[in-house]
């Protein structure tokens, strides 16, 4: 019999507003299918941030909390401890997460809150017109690095996996990709694991998921996908940073 496909439950049905051929999508529906799988929708609390996915509250049918600028992972701290019963998750982009909200992001792994991060990293500022991101690769245009990102000036991306792997509150960094159905397979097992990790109170579970911008690329949404496996992945090498679940305590 044939396998029907269906919208998780967790996904609202209702149009999304963004770009053609963007990848928030995909992971959108990746994460509501783990609520969806581990029967936690109803016990589950999303912050939004600001930046391409901040209507991400129309999308998911468990409440979600709208957040400033930069500080999702302290709003999901105040909602964890309130509701210690609760799942929690933050949903951001890079500009949000490892510009305006570089300390917050650290802490919440200093602290070791028992929260999950979903941090979308497509390199570029989306929302307000695609500006250089503390993820831009060196060389890559931007409207404010029209001859490309200069190390000398802009000093040199951020590795957030990387660096939030060296924290001891940190459970679980990982990075992830959408480009392929072998990466988004192992997403979606990032995912459910981070939220796993939570259910057993490991501390904070950080996912990286490298996705695309067609629009502030200037690329098609195939052109997009090129991208993202040529630049970058070689950049942002997907695999597990930090695991406390590994054999040895971290990987």
């Amino acid at each position: 019999m044939a396998t029907v496909f269906e919208r998780p439950h967790a996904l609202c049905d209702t149009p999304m507003h963004y770009c053609p051929g963007c990848t928030h999508g995909i992971v959108h529906r990746l994460l509501c299918e783990v609520l969806d799988e581990m029967g936690i929708e109803g016990e589950t609390i999303g912050v939004c941030p600001v930046g391409c996915s901040v209507f991400a509250y129309n999308y998911f049918n468990c409440d979600m909390i709208e957040a400033p600028h930069g500080r999702a992972p302290a709003v999901a701290t105040g909602v964890k401890r309130s509701n210690p019963d609760k799942y929690v998750f933050t949903y951001q982009g890079d500009g949000d997460l490892a510009a305006i909200g570089t300390a917050e992001t650290i802490h919440v792994g200093a602290r070791g809150e028992n929260i999950v991060v979903i941090f979308i990293n497509n390199t570029i500022y989306g929302m307000t017109g695609g500006q250089m991101a503390p993820t831009t690769i060196p060389g890559q245009v931007t409207q404010t690095t029209p001859f490309g990102r200069d190390t000398e000036l802009a000093g040199y991306p951020i590795r957030v996996c990387e660096m939030m792997a060296t924290l001891s509150g940190t459970a679980l960094a990982q990075r992830v990709a959408v480009d392929t159905v072998p990466h988004i397979r192992e997403t979606k097992k990032a995912i459910r694991k981070a939220f796993e990790n939570q259910k057993e109170k490991r501390g904070l579970s950080i996912v990286e998921v490298l996705s695309t911008c067609p629009t502030n690329w200037g690329m098609t949404p195939l052109e997009a996908i090129k991208r993202l496996q040529d630049e970058c992945i070689p950049y942002y090498p997907l695999g597990i940073y930090k695991d406390v679940t590994a054999e040895g305590g971290e990987k």
